[in-house]
């Protein structure tokens, strides 16, 4: 099945390569059917296509978590204890939450991000996260990352969160401004407007 499944996935490519770019405009959707066949489609008739978006890596799926309030509650504790350890707003910190994992602390994005604040494991290591699935490290970790990022851009939240998605040497090839990719650009404004929903502080 996973012999067949990779086959599949070839053949994705293959169609994305050269039907997709005709209809850049067009959303695009992927099934996997009962007989293990791919189907690709602008107009799914159920709840188990996924959206394929397009990255700087090519059409990937649409990675969504569920909003869980109760893991908001449960793991604010850790938030509120490396927002204060690093110097970061608390609500801040449960905006990129929110935004990035939606409080699922066993989440893997496409790209190989883990956890709530998901970290990619070079980031992991590089801030010292052992356990990436550990709500505590996780949040620890991305907390001080994200202190890091605040303080290299002299306090600028937006060019912070710009950096914590698409990496702080991208912000700085675009001249301290946020890059011109899309998934960046809409990645900020959903932190900033959970932020301000959670109370700017």
């Amino acid at each position: 099945m996973y012999y067949r499944y990779r086959q599949h996935c070839r053949y994705f490519l293959f169609i994305a390569l050269v039907l997709l770019p005709i209809a850049s405009q067009a959303a695009i959707y992927r099934y996997i059917n009962s007989n293990g066949r791919l189907v690709l489609t602008d107009t799914p008739k159920h709840g188990g296509y996924i959206r394929l978006i397009k990255t700087d890596r090519g059409w990937v799926p649409e990675t969504r978590y569920t909003f869980d309030p109760a893991n908001k509650q449960a793991f604010s504790p850790y938030i509120r204890r490396a927002a204060k350890k690093h110097r970061v707003p608390y609500h801040l910190l449960h905006a990129v939450i929110r935004a990035e994992s939606a409080y699922n602390s066993h989440a893997v994005s496409h790209a190989g991000a883990q956890g709530l604040m998901q970290l990619m494991p070079a980031t992991a290591q590089r801030f010292g996260v052992k356990d990436p699935f550990n709500p505590s490290e996780n949040i620890n970790g991305g907390s001080r990352y994200l202190s890091y990022l605040i303080k290299l851009f002299k306090g600028d939240y937006k060019l912070a969160l710009a950096a914590y998605n698409a990496g702080e040497n991208a912000v700085i090839r675009y001249g301290n401004r946020i890059p011109p990719y899309k998934e960046t650009q809409n990645y900020v404004r959903k932190v900033l407007k959970f932020y301000k929903l959670s109370g700017s502080s």
